[in-house]
């Protein structure tokens, strides 16, 4: 598997981690353990991100900051095979 696409399964599964922990933490809000792994993953999640926003192309808009290019539009489209 390359880089780009193990970095994408990774930030894949801490997304599913993540909406795992928001609907536990949408029924048991006072769960402090709970709490601190959802940051704890969070802060792993959007370090990444930013770490594959920079590497090859931002993964939402507000990560397409780069310089003096637009960037947003560097991402490749389903169609061309890269969400295979």
């Amino acid at each position: 598997m390359s880089d780009m696409k193990q970095m994408l399964n990774d930030i894949g599964i801490l997304d599913f981690v993540l909406v795992e922990l928001t609907l536990y933490l949408d029924t048991h809000p006072d769960d402090r353990n709970a709490m601190e792994y959802f940051n704890h993953y969070s802060r792993i999640r959007n370090q990444m991100s930013k770490e594959f926003s920079q590497k090859y192309y931002p993964l939402t808009k507000d990560m397409a900051e780069g310089g003096k290019e637009w960037r947003w539009g560097m991402a490749p489209l389903p169609w061309e095979g890269v969400c295979s």
